[in-house]
């Protein structure tokens, strides 16, 4: 009987905070969802349009990740092997180099993770071997990963700029030129090792040698560990490492590395994993595309189910202190007891991740999507104030 009056003398609390919230003028609260979920007992503190269909934005980001860490674990590396062709004579490589593209998206990345400069370790192989010259030219070999690189689903005004640059088989330095997007990497990539190979007394030529032989080990390039990129992804909801995540999803799953195969294959996924899939589409891996469409209760059904992954949780931006979220909630009590995704668009605002107990083990979902919205500053402070009226009571969760 006591607890049963507790739950019922917290239930006003929360609907008071949860209507306060659906009619502040910051928000549409027809084209806006929420749904906090206690992790001890699935029960639902707070729901508001929970299986309404809505544009996700960058809170894709979170099911693109759950989906291959679910499938590679948290140590998996990429492995983008270096070849020539043709024999190795007194220094000379009568054939080609030849770069097996493995869809790493860090390769030269200005980002962290940090992982040895490519250039660098072929230059080096080269060296190793003897090798003043190589007769044919570098080919990049892409072939694993088939489809455009640009989804064509995105808007034209994004295509010009960094975030949205394609993904390819070989992603090299974030396939950006500053906050411009780079259409052929491989190009970049090629132009650099000729120069840093003269640099060294190593001559590359510019036309490839055709039937050139078997293909001979040079060595390898290992980026860091998948949870080390899927964290700066999620940190910095970087779109060409997420759309280069999906399409690893499309290649472990459905072994093809296309967005498109990645994309059917994370609904699989999730469908196999007994997600509310009525009213979800996915068309990438970023959430760039305004074609995709999540749930609320989707969202949390994959948060749900990844709660108890040791790695999965740390991804998300601490509130008060890291990536995306480091201005909301800061200097308040939930400071660094909320992590949430972020994802922001023209009219969209939305969030998806955990309550947080003091060893940063998720103790709630919490995912608000806000779409059509207003006013993006206010409509944020709005996210505050909910939260803030849900979990700031000293008898709740540790706080």
């Amino acid at each position: 009987m006591f607890l049963l009056l507790c739950v019922l003398a917290f239930m006003p609390a929360y609907a008071d905070a949860l209507s306060d919230f659906t009619g502040s003028r910051a928000i549409n609260a027809p084209k806006t969802s929420v749904l906090v979920i206690d992790l001890e007992d699935g029960s639902e503190i707070l729901s508001h349009n929970a299986g309404l269909p809505l544009i996700p934005a960058s809170i894709m980001k979170c099911v693109t990740t759950a989906t291959l860490l679910d499938k590679t674990g948290s140590r998996f590396r990429y492995e983008t092997p270096v070849y020539y062709t043709g024999n190795l004579d007194e220094g000379v490589i009568g054939g080609n180099i030849v770069v097996e593209a493995s869809g790493d998206p860090s390769l030269n990345s200005v980002h962290d993770p940090e992982s040895p400069d490519f250039v660098k370790e072929i230059v080096d192989a080269l060296l190793a071997e003897g090798v003043h010259e190589v007769k044919g030219s570098v080919v990049v070999d892409e072939e694993r990963y088939p489809g455009p690189a640009v989804n064509p689903l995105w808007a034209s005004g994004d295509l010009g700029h960094s975030y949205g640059t394609g993904t390819h088989g070989f992603n090299f330095e974030d396939n950006a030129s500053g906050k411009k997007s780079v259409s052929d990497p491989a190009a970049v990539f090629r132009s650099r090792l000729r120069a840093a190979a003269a640099a060294a007394g190593i001559s590359i030529g510019q036309v490839a040698v055709s039937n050139s032989g078997h293909r001979h080990r040079l060595g390898e390039h290992r980026s860091a560990t998948v949870d080390e990129i899927m964290r700066s992804c999620m940190m910095r909801s970087d779109n060409q490492f997420a759309e280069a995540l999906l399409r690893k999803v499309g290649e472990e799953y459905g072994g093809e590395g296309s967005v498109s195969k990645g994309a059917s294959e994370e609904l699989k996924f999730w469908k196999q994993k007994k997600a509310d899939m009525k009213g979800v589409s996915i068309y990438d891996g970023s959430g760039l595309s305004r074609s995709n469409r999540l749930t609320a209760r989707f969202m949390a059904d994959v948060l749900m189910c990844m709660a108890d992954n040791p790695y999965y949780a740390s991804f998300f931006p601490l509130a008060g202190q890291e990536g995306t979220l480091k201005k909301f909630l800061a200097g308040s009590p939930l400071e660094g007891w909320i992590a949430l995704k972020t994802g922001s668009m023209n009219g969209i605002q939305c969030y998806a991740g955990y309550k947080l107990d003091e060893n940063y083990a998720p103790t709630h979902v919490v995912v608000v999507m806000m779409n059509d919205m207003a006013n993006r500053t206010a409509a944020r402070s709005q996210v505050e104030t909910l939260l803030l009226k849900t979990f700031d009571d000293k008898s709740q969760s540790g706080l």
